[in-house]
């Protein structure tokens, strides 16, 4: 299970006077919808103040991957009322111009800009950060070690997966409120049937051969 040893020997090589109560700040960074064929690239941050969580609150949070939605959903509402939560997100149209690396780093730019008090360091998962004004180290695997980034891998696919379903209800047919547009085969389906929507992503494979293939005929 995550806890809190990588925030606090983040913290303590971070020190500076940014702080809430006395208490440094290290936001935990993850994302969300890096894969699929369509819809916006979500990241969250979440700050933690003072490094402490109830019990009843620590026994929700775990990599978002391991949990059931229902169970995403009630940990989403405890670390809003725990925590401090920035989200952001980066749009197709920034996937499709930049490649979803950038475009997810951009995205956790966006995330930690919008917390509320800037954080003095921050843990990202993965083996890549984006450019901070803090230190930012990333962790490999940091959504099952770091209780702050496995609390953001929980808010950034509770946030993405609402996005799609609100689109589903735009674009049916596509199944959207259930594979938050990933390419399953039921979505490559509706993409064959009924062609690419706004939202997917055109330099994706699937759709971009799609698009290829019907401009020759």
């Amino acid at each position: 299970m995550p806890d809190f040893a990588a925030e606090r020997a983040l913290a303590g090589a971070a020190g500076g006077p940014r702080s809430v109560r006395g208490n440094i700040l290290v936001a935990g960074v993850d994302e969300a919808g890096r894969g699929p064929l369509a819809g916006p690239v979500v990241a969250a941050a979440v700050c933690f103040p003072g490094l402490a969580l109830p019990p009843a609150v620590r026994g929700l949070i775990d990599d978002s991957k391991r949990l059931t939605p229902a169970r995403r959903e009630t940990a989403f509402a405890a670390i809003l009322e725990a925590g401090t939560v920035g989200t952001a997100a980066a749009s197709v149209a920034e996937i499709d111009r930049l490649n979803i690396l950038q475009a997810t780093l951009l995205a956790m730019q966006r995330a930690v800009a919008a917390l509320a008090a800037p954080p003095a360091a921050v843990l990202v998962d993965g083996n890549r950060a984006p450019d901070l004004p803090c230190p930012a180290r990333p962790v490999v695997g940091g959504d099952r070690r770091s209780l702050s980034i496995a609390a953001a891998s929980i808010v950034a696919k509770v946030t993405r997966d609402r996005i799609m379903a609100r689109l589903a209800a735009e674009h049916p047919g596509y199944g959207w409120e259930r594979n938050a547009g990933y390419g399953v085969a039921a979505h490559r389906a509706a993409l064959a049937a009924l062609g690419p929507t706004p939202h997917h992503r055109r330099t994706f494979a699937p759709v971009r051969d799609m698009l290829v293939a019907s401009k020759r005929q």
